[in-house]
């Protein structure tokens, strides 16, 4: 079975109630890129400690990590208190937002995955502002993800229907950031610059981004031809 049983207890940390919850999204496969993105090397800094950092500087003062379920961490990143692993199998981000959800009872989470090197904190905490100000999910045009979520009664009843006794039997499409948005109150708003939600999943990209991308202003990011980037999966 893909799932834990119902009857397993999930240890709740009170004290996050009422807080924005920041969230390091490293449950990917990684297949493509051949090793675990969250390792790799961003100016003498590994993309864990970058992403967290990033959602630090953005106002956040509590970052966990979504990890995958029963994944047996690597030497490069030890045992923490605040790495949640996922309930469900091969859930995707929807699967690591809940798991976090359940054990934390948050008010929101500022999500970030862990593979967007030209991110900056100035973009994620206008996420945030904007949301809070809105009582609603925020995200950037055609990017699900970075994502500030609001945890209301729509989320959870989302959520939990989702994540139910059937979520074997689910559709796949249904267990998505998408399909989330779809049911909740939502703002999408424009990025000040389209290079800061460039992922990197192969390692042409990582080394296309390493030897350039760190150190181009953004009005030379976009005079360039990306064909080696592609922008992040809208499915997600």
């Amino acid at each position: 079975m893909n799932f834990l049983s119902s009857t397993q207890p999930i240890t709740i940390n009170s004290k996050y109630h009422g807080h924005c919850l920041g969230v390091v999204l490293t449950g990917g496969l990684s297949s493509r890129m051949g090793k675990d993105k969250s390792t790799l090397i961003r100016n003498d800094m590994d993309m864990l400690d970058y992403s967290k950092q990033l959602l630090t500087d953005a106002g956040i003062a509590q970052v966990v990590i979504s990890a995958k379920h029963q994944e047996p961490l690597s030497n490069e990143n030890p045992t923490s208190d605040n790495l949640v692993k996922d309930i469900f199998k091969n859930a995707g981000p929807l699967g690591g937002i809940y798991s976090i959800i359940k054990q934390y009872q948050p008010a929101a989470l500022l999500v970030l995955p862990v593979d967007l090197p030209l991110m900056n904190s100035t973009a994620l905490a206008k996420l945030k502002q904007i949301g809070e100000l809105s009582q609603k999910a925020c995200y950037y045009a055609n990017n699900y993800l970075p994502l500030y979520l609001p945890v209301n009664a729509f989320v959870e009843q989302f959520l939990d229907n989702i994540f139910s006794s059937s979520f074997n039997r689910s559709d796949k499409k249904q267990r998505s950031i998408r399909a989330l948005l779809k049911q909740i109150p939502n703002k999408e708003i424009t990025v000040d610059s389209p290079k800061f939600l460039f992922n990197s999943n192969t390692p042409e990209q990582w080394q296309y981004l390493k030897t350039n991308a760190f150190k181009l202003t953004s009005a030379q990011f976009n005079s360039i031809n990306h064909h080696t980037l592609s922008p992040r999966k809208t499915y997600v």
